[in-house]
This record gives structure tokens, C-alpha cells and sequence, in this order.
């Protein structure tokens, strides 16, 4: 019976190979299947190499190309999954410091192709940024100050007499843009002292003028631009302000000006003599010693401004005089904004300058004069400084007026000819005669710098152009543009 099975299984083995080859019907090994065909390559790559930028410089590269693509770059990267096609690879100057980063080629085309890579390269070179001053020509009557509408061509210059010239294209041309020299007060620090184009000067033609009359007032008033080109409107003069100053012939202050909330600015000295005898400055019923703001945007003869309802003493009525955005003010000759900031250059009494930065928004602030000389209690060995707004910056005058005896505030450039200066605020001082800039904060200063530009004379004021581009006014009647010098 077991020999049954076992012969049984043995030939079920020897019979399998039989069945097996039955079954695949004759076939043998079908072998490997084919592997699918890769699929086809449809983009590439682009790599951008930039050469000779140091270590915490970002390069400016910006790439553009088929099917609106486009991405900046601060330095060497490789763009894979490009559409094929035709890419710009544009670069851009770059500064850092004092030196500037110029890149060749400027502009470069370069053409993607399917599953290869290109590569685009950007060679920066350095070089030191130097500052110097262009005489723009004429000396004019003791010049005061140097403006323009935005994007405009001319330079309107202000004598103190009281006539506005305008210079085009580098002419000063024969008849004045305005003359009320016959309504100007040019004693001690008056005289006609800055203007101000309303920011719809383009559609509307007003323009504001700041002065001194006769009777030592101090006036802000309005004009309007007449049919004959290059000539304002003698006639059109609409008072804005008139603030009674009979004392004493310094500290006028002099600026108006328009702010980003496009109201109206004006700066006024706390009444002359020295320490404020008449306690100006602190006193919120005195629009002496000030900086005022209002609305002008619906003036008329007998509503020459408004009163902003986010004015300090508007939101406290009874508190203080309305006009009143800041108090506690020496003699803010010139003030500036940049963007959200204020810059308030305000002039000491015998020891200190200073320099004030707050937001636009800060209204109601004390600046401490006369309480405080910059961060020094003034004429007392102790003071009280609690609720005041000390300046961001200040400096000695030191023995003999060694390091200056008169601060005069300048601007923030924002120019586009010599981006190396974007963002520092620039001052000079009538003792001294430098160009000096710093940037700042509300809470430091982060650079300052000497531009060694000599003494360049009893500097008035600072000017800006329809481009942003800055001047300087000097007391010797010659008016300097701010220029690229030689490079290094």
C-alpha cells in the first residue's frame, strides 16, 4: 500500500513538466516588458551669478520674462521650471555707507530653453560717494529761502525785502514772481521768510508767504498765481494769519509749510529776548513760541481757517488756543516732514542746539524750552521735566561758538539724482557754515556725518526743488545745489 503511494508520487513529478508546457500553449518566456518613454523636457533653467558684492551688501536684480514672470534677486540664485523663451535680467545701483554699487551690464537679455540651463552675469563695481555744491548762479538780496511745486521746473527764490524771483533752466528771470516788499518789516529777523505751494497748487495757483509787517506781526498769507506765466497775482493776497510780535526784532521763527495731512504749518519764535522774558513758550493762551496748524482748504475773507478736529486744545477746548499743535518752541527758524515723521530744528539760547523728531500724529507735545535748553534744565540747576519731548539730538556750542551758535534745519533727501543720501536728514549751523546729516529715530541716532564741504559762509536756510533735489542758502546772497561730487 505505502509502495502504491510512493511510486504514484513519483510519477505525478515526472509528468509535471508535461502539463506545465501543455498549459502555455507551446509559448516558452514571454521576458522583460519595456519601460515607458520618459517624459518630454518642457522647461529650464536660468542661473544669475553676481560677482563682487561683499558680504551684507543685497545686490538689486530683478528678472522678467514669458508669461508675466518676474522676480527680484539680492544676490547669486538658480530659477528652475522657466517657461522657454526670452528673460531681462535688469540690475540697479546699490549703495552701502558712503560707497556705491554699480552693476555691468545694466540691462541683459538672455534666451531659456528646454531642459538646459543658462547663466546671466552681473559684475558690481564700487566706488566712494563724495558730496560738493553747485553755485546756481546770480547772488540774489539776501536770499531766505528756496522752494518749488513738485514736479516743477523752476526755483522760486525769496529775498528778504520782499520779492520772490523765479530761476528757470538756470536764468533768473527779470520780473519777480512777487513783489510786497512795500509790506515787509526787515528789521533785526524780519523780512519775507519762506513760502509754501498748496498741494493742489497745480489746479487751484495759491501759494503762501510768511513775513513780518510793518508793525512787527508776524503774517501768513495767501496769494494766487495770475494768467501771465512766471507772475503771481499781486492783488489776490487773502490773510491767513496775523500774530502781534512788538517787542523785540528776533525770533520770528519763519516757516510755513504743508504736512502730509495737507493742512498747514507754521513755526513762530517765542517773542525775542533772551530766555523768553514774556514765558511765551509755555503758555497755551500765546500762539508765540509755537507750532501752529490749520485748515485752509475753504478759506475765505472771513473764514481764513479752520481749526482740524484732531488739533490738541480743539479735543481740550478752553485748554489752550486752538492753532496750537506743539508748544515749548524757542525759535523753530525751519522745520521739515519726511513721510510720517516731523523734523524740528529749533534754535538755543546760549549753549545748545537741538534737533526735534516726532510722529505726525503727536499732537500736543512740549518741547521744554524754557524750561529746558535741549536735555539741560535752563538757568537752573535742577528741573522739572515731567510731560516734556526732549530732542533726539543736540550739540554744544562750546567755547567760542567752536562747534556752532545757531542751528539751521535742513531736510530729509528724497531725491532720485544721488540715491546714496536716501534718508538722512540734513542741517547746517549760521556760525559754522558746515553740511552736516544724520539719521534718526524717535529713540537714537544711527549716523551722523561731516560732509567736509568747507565753510561754505553764514548758511540761512536749506531748499528743495520739484525733484526733492536740496540747496543751500547763504547769507552772502549765492544759493548752492547739493551735487554728486568727483568719485573716488
Amino acid at each position: 500500500m505505502l509502495v502504491d503511494r510512493v511510486r504514484s508520487f513519483v510519477l505525478s513529478l515526472l509528468l509535471l513538466p508535461l502539463m506545465l508546457a501543455g498549459c502555455g500553449g507551446g509559448g516558452g518566456d514571454p521576458g522583460t516588458p519595456a519601460p515607458p518613454a520618459p517624459p518630454a523636457v518642457t522647461t529650464g533653467s536660468l542661473q544669475v551669478t553676481v560677482n563682487a558684492v561683499p558680504a551684507g551688501v543685497n545686490a538689486s536684480v530683478r528678472v522678467t520674462g514669458p508669461n508675466n514672470f518676474s522676480q527680484d534677486l539680492t544676490g547669486s540664485q538658480t530659477l528652475g521650471n522657466l517657461a522657454p523663451g526670452s528673460y531681462t535680467v535688469t540690475a540697479t545701483t546699490v549703495t552701502s555707507g558712503n560707497t556705491t554699487y554699480t552693476p555691468t551690464p545694466a540691462t541683459q537679455s538672455v534666451t531659456v530653453t528646454a531642459g538646459a540651463t543658462i547663466t546671466a552675469t552681473i559684475a558690481y563695481a564700487s566706488s566712494t560717494f563724495t558730496l560738493a555744491l553747485a553755485d546756481i548762479g546770480p547772488t540774489f538780496t539776501n536770499p531766505t529761502f528756496v522752494t518749488a511745486p513738485p514736479g516743477d521746473d523752476r526755483l522760486f527764490v525769496l529775498e528778504r525785502r520782499g520779492v520772490i524771483r523765479v530761476v528757470r533752466n538756470g536764468v533768473t528771470l527779470t520780473q519777480p514772481w512777487l513783489d510786497i516788499s512795500a509790506n515787509v518789516f526787515t528789521g533785526g529777523e524780519g523780512g519775507l521768510l519762506s513760502m509754501a505751494f498748496d498741494p493742489n497748487f497745480a489746479t487751484n495757483g495759491y501759494f503762501y508767504v510768511y513775513y513780518t509787517d510793518p508793525s512787527q506781526n508776524i503774517v501768513v498769507e495767501r496769494y494766487g498765481r495770475s494768467p501771465t506765466p512766471d507772475v503771481a497775482d499781486g492783488t489776490s493776497s487773502l490773510p491767513i494769519l496775523r500774530i502781534p510780535h512788538p517787542q523785540f526784532t528776533n525770533h520770528f521763527g519763519g516757516l510755513v509749510t504743508f504736512g502730509p495731512d495737507g493742512m498747514l504749518y507754521a513755526g513762530t519764535g517765542d517773542g525775542g529776548g533772551a530766555g523768553d522774558p514774556a514765558g511765551n513758550a509755555q503758555n497755551p493762551n500765546s500762539l508765540l513760541g509755537k507750532l501752529l496748524r490749520v485748515d485752509v482748504r475753504t478759506a475765505t475773507p472771513l473764514r481764513p481757517y479752520t481749526i482740524p478736529p484732531t488739533n490738541p486744545y480743539e479735543i481740550r477746548p478752553g485748554a489752550g488756543l486752538p492753532e496750537i499743535w506743539a508748544l515749548g518752541l524757542r525759535n523753530p527758524w525751519r522745520f521739515a516732514f519726511d513721510g510720517e515723521q516731523l523734523y524740528i530744528a529749533d534754535v538755543g539760547q546760549g549753549a545748545r542746539e537741538e534737533v526735534n523728531l516726532a510722529g505726525t500724529g503727536q499732537g500736543g507735545l512740549n518741547y521744554g524750552w524754557d524750561i529746558m535748553e535741549g536735555t539741560a534744565c535752563y538757568d537752573a540747576a535742577t528741573c522739572n521735566r515731567t510731560g516734556l519731548t526732549l530732542p533726539v539730538f543736540e550739540y554744544e556750542h562750546g567755547a567760542s561758538n567752536v562747534n556752532g551758535c545757531s542751528i539751521t534745519g535742513g531736510y530729509v533727501y528724497r531725491g532720485t539724482a544721488m540715491p546714496e543720501l536716501a534718508g538722512r536728514y540734513f542741517y547746517s549751523d549760521y556760525c559754522r557754515g558746515f553740511v552736516k546729516s544724520l539719521v534718526a529715530s524717535q529713540s537714537a541716532i544711527t549716523e551722523q556725518r561731516d560732509w567736509n564741504l568747507g565753510n561754505v559762509g553764514q548758511i540761512l536756510s536749506f531748499g528743495r526743488d520739484g525733484a526733492g533735489e536740496l540747496y543751500v542758502v547763504s547769507a552772502t546772497g549765492r544759493i548752492h545745489k547739493l551735487v554728486r561730487g568727483n568719485v573716488r
